[in-house]
């Protein structure tokens, strides 16, 4: 871990917000303010562990972060995937002990924000904490949905979805346009989020390129029939509850 010089992690923060929300000039003052600690960190290393007790919350401003959770026996449940603007460990401000971990999938920049400091910004301004707990509420409208693909969409309808979904959050942060955004998981990491084999996976993948959906190469997911994509998934974007969406 080293520290990170020279980077505006809060600018992030701000423009997540704003894909939710408007924000007024006083509002991004105060969070321009809060008082963070950068660190640049390597690939696949912990952020947070399971069990851990936080003293800060954790803001991505590059890179790639999931939430996971291990089994007795090493296998993973990847929960979520977090990019630049999220804070994934929210819920720690009011729940002391982490019951999951939080790790880089990519080498990241993030911003720790102690909680004393979130607690005070949302009690001098009450409307930020409110924006905090409409992200929370799409937070877990976004479980809701992962939950529904676990369980009822097939496998392709299922991938189809997470696509969708992440093309919409990439582009809400300014980081994805004609439905071309990076897509820097391995199989085995798409495996762990959907459920599946690192086999299927692949077969999948294979099966959308063949349909002429998707694009995939050097690490970047082009989406090549996005009605088409939509469609398949029944991807709804309501649960997201973005200012701008796609067409």
């Amino acid at each position: 871990m080293t520290l990170a010089l020279n980077l505006d992690a809060t600018a992030m923060l701000i423009r997540k917000l704003e894909s939710i929300a408007a924000l007024t000039d006083e509002q991004r003052h105060a969070i321009e303010n809060l008082p963070v600690r950068t660190y640049n960190l390597a690939a696949r290393q912990d952020i947070m562990r399971d069990g851990n007790k936080p003293s800060y919350c954790c803001l991505i401003f590059d890179g790639w972060v999931c939430r996971y959770k291990l089994l007795g026996d090493g296998r993973r449940q990847i929960f979520s995937f977090h990019v630049p603007g999220d804070i994934p460990d929210l819920q720690s401000l009011h729940i002391p002990t982490m019951d999951h971990g939080l790790a880089t999938m990519t080498k990241a920049s993030v911003a720790f924000i102690p909680h004393e400091s979130l607690r005070d910004l949302t009690l001098r301004h009450p409307s930020i904490g409110a924006l905090f707990w409409r992200d929370t509420l799409v937070d877990a409208g976004t479980f809701r949905a992962w939950m529904i693909g676990m369980g009822r969409r097939s496998s392709f309808e299922h991938m189809a979805h997470l696509f969708c979904e992440l093309y919409l959050k990439l582009q809400a942060v300014g980081l994805a346009e004609h439905y071309r955004f990076p897509l820097p998981m391995t199989q085995i990491d798409l495996a762990d989020a959907l459920g599946l084999t690192c086999v299927h996976i692949s077969r999948v993948l294979k099966e959308m390129r063949g349909r002429g959906l998707i694009t995939l190469k050097d690490h970047t997911l082009i989406i090549e029939a996005w009605n088409e994509l939509r469609g398949i998934a029944e991807f709804d974007p309501t649960y997201l509850h973005l200012e701008q969406q796609a067409a």
